[in-house]
């Protein structure tokens, strides 16, 4: 009797596993009328998932090779991922961005990875999706190209005081700290009007560590990335109250002006219920400005100067261009809005070198509801990751891929939603013309004053959260004769 049962009981487990089986496959039929067919991929280990391998690839200079290795080995179109502790599908080419483009507040919704929250509390008062449509409200009077006419002379000659003071009469720099310098003096003067050397400095220290945070594990440990991000951005907070305390003063004392700058606006600005933002939401508002007003413009300038030291025939287009520019000027003559246009083969350049060495690998949304993506079921509360790298490289969308060539962004330019450096849909960059404004008046300032080397011909380039060389692009000046 005992041998019977014991020889039945593997026929019983399987009997009932068959059964279950069965069952779920049935619930899932009538849930959703099909069985999910969900993208294929790896979650790799519990919690971290494949964080570590996504942050590595980036930190030895190969970001794309997570999104093209696993396009290769999953899926063209979309795969499974889960990273910073969430499960996600990477969509990929052109259809997986205009997809989430051209379906934001639809199907999908922006997202942020913990880190971010935590790095700018204020958001954890509603959520972050919601601070961001709030500061897309505030921005674009200022940051819409009408608007910015009036900062290009003011761009220049912050320019020109940053080369007087850190590139002339040096034999040798290093370019990314001082790209850096230059990007952030000038965020602090058009969102702040603060212009003092020594201050901006001070605000500018904790700035390295308050980026690297926001992109890393969120393991509030000391000594972690994240940890140092969240003290980083709690000493950059105290700065900027002192900021907002005395422009309040002044405001009621009418020695500042309503329009100078976006902090005046947030100051006067009521919402729709007739409320004016707390100087907690200001202070978290203009910190993310700071954040995202300086970090990629100085990433892609360092990488002008890198292509331009290795490519001598794109920089002489570059010269010849910008010179025409200068010799057309009268003395002292400050850059204007007439001349942005003028300066075609140099934005070229730059959007070359962004497809390249794209500032923003990527970035985040998540999924409002059940959807069907290319045959694949996302289901809702899914986090959902588009990425640079899954067109700007591919040889169907730029032939010749890694061959620079200005020439891609001539007449009409790439197709649609295959060349990403500022997204795309509602969401693109509201900073896209700020950045190329500052990016052009920096080009102008530098190639009328040098020609440069790179001292480091084979230095690396790591990704940590944006491409950067891994020395800092130190080059030997070689200034023009007057």
């Amino acid at each position: 009797m005992e041998l019977s049962l014991l020889y039945m009981l593997p026929w019983a487990i399987l009997f009932t596993t068959l059964s279950l089986s069965f069952l779920i496959y049935k619930l899932m039929i009538i849930s959703h009328g099909t069985p999910r067919n969900l993208p294929s991929g790896n979650t790799g280990l519990p919690y971290i998932g494949e964080s570590i391998q996504f942050l590595s690839n980036g930190r030895k200079g190969h970001p794309e090779k997570f999104i093209s290795e696993r396009m290769l080995k999953f899926s063209s179109k979309v795969f499974k991922t889960s990273l910073f502790g969430e499960t996600a599908a990477v969509f990929c080419g052109s259809a997986g961005n205009k997809f989430l483009f051209s379906n934001e507040n639809k199907l999908v919704t922006a997202w942020w990875p913990s880190s971010v929250n935590k790095i700018f509390p204020s958001s954890l008062q509603t959520s972050s999706q919601e601070e961001s449509k709030k500061m897309r409200k505030l921005l674009p009077g200022f940051l819409k190209p009408e608007a910015l006419q009036r900062y290009i002379s003011i761009m220049d000659v912050i320019a020109q005081r940053h080369f007087e003071s850190s590139w002339d009469n040096k034999e040798e720099v290093t370019v990314f700290p001082l790209a850096k310098m230059f990007t952030f003096w000038l965020a602090c003067r058009l969102f702040l009007s603060v212009e003092d050397p020594d201050h901006v400095e001070k605000l500018a220290e904790p700035f390295n560590e308050l980026a690297a945070g926001i992109i890393a594990l969120p393991i509030d440990l000391p000594g972690t990335s994240f940890n140092k991000g969240i003290k980083a951005s709690n000493l950059v907070r105290k700065e900027l109250h002192a900021i907002i305390k005395k422009r309040k003063m002044n405001l009621a004392d009418n020695k500042a002006s309503t329009t100078q700058d976006i902090l005046s606006h947030m100051l006067l600005t009521c919402d729709e219920n007739g409320e004016y933002m707390n100087e907690e939401d200001i202070a978290d508002k203009i910190l993310g400005l700071l954040v995202g007003g300086h970090d990629t413009a100085s990433a892609t300038i360092t990488f002008i100067v890198k292509f331009l030291a290795e490519l001598p025939h794109v920089y002489d287009e570059v010269f010849k261009e910008q010179m025409e520019i200068a010799k057309s000027k009268a003395p002292g003559e400050l850059l204007n809005w007439e001349d942005i246009p003028k300066m075609r083969y140099s934005w070229n350049v730059a959007c070359e070198v962004m497809r390249l060495a794209p500032p923003v690998q990527g970035a985040f949304r998540e999924a409002m509801n059940d959807f069907i993506f290319e045959g694949f079921s996302i289901p809702k509360g899914w986090k959902l990751y588009w990425s640079t790298h899954s067109t700007h490289r591919n040889p169907e969308f730029f032939p010749e891929p890694e061959k620079f060539d200005p020439s891609r962004f001539e007449g009409k330019g790439p197709a649609p939603y295959t060349y990403v450096p500022f997204g795309g849909g509602p969401r693109m960059c509201p900073g896209k013309e700020y950045a190329r404004l500052e990016v052009l008046v920096f080009m102008h300032n530098l190639v009328r004053r040098f020609k440069w080397e790179k001292l480091l011909p084979d230095e690396k380039i790591i990704v940590d959260p944006m491409p950067i060389p891994a020395k800092g692009l130190p080059i030997r000046l070689h200034p023009h004769q007057p």
